[in-house]
């Protein structure tokens, strides 16, 4: 396995965790997890808040996180790591945890992980001719994590770690109007 490295706090405890998940032989059940929660969050406006918000303390956000965790089922490793993650007040970094851990994982079966924003959703069909591209183009087995953000107008932007390509329409409208103040 190729070294993948991840930095910052989200870096430091995603290592951890995985680390712990490869000695458990839990690494695929603890990143389903973690996609579970990542989700909810991505769904729900009142978690969000929980998340990023400083104003709620570590015990307000430990009992919170644990009622989340029991409602919907996700304990073990992943459980437990929620929970030690809102004890150290660290859940503002809960979704760049995921993350890194994704690509931890994904490091370790071989594949690589594009972050793919999108105006609107993709269809099958794009998605399947986006990630024929990039395993092409990176000779790896590459992993779609796609978000949805009207703000680009039209296009795509893809990550895959530290390059990006910025094909939106929001990039091309701002690089005009930049020509034209300068031609000014």
């Amino acid at each position: 396995m190729a070294e993948t490295y991840v930095s910052g706090v989200a870096g430091r405890y995603a290592t951890a965790l995985f680390e712990l998940a490869r000695e458990a032989g839990a690494i695929d059940a603890v990143k389903v997890d973690l996609d579970r929660f990542g989700a909810l969050i991505a769904e729900s406006d009142d978690l969000k808040r929980l998340v990023r918000s400083p104003v709620f303390s570590s015990e307000e956000q430990e009992h919170a996180v644990a009622a989340v965790l029991d409602r919907v089922g996700i304990g073990g490793l992943a459980g437990n790591f929620f929970k030690t993650v809102a004890a150290n007040r660290r859940l503002f970094a809960i979704e760049a945890i995921i993350r890194a851990f994704d690509a931890l994982a994904a490091a370790e079966k071989g594949e690589i992980v594009a972050e793919v924003t999108v105006a609107q959703p993709l269809s099958d069909a794009h998605a399947a001719t986006l990630k024929g591209a990039l395993d092409q183009m990176t000779g790896k087995n590459a992993q779609l994590a796609v978000t949805v953000d009207p703000s680009l107008l039209g296009g795509l932007k893809v990550k895959i770690g530290s390059r990006l390509v910025d094909a939106s329409l929001k990039t091309k409208l701002n690089s005009i109007r930049t020509a034209m103040k300068e031609v000014r």
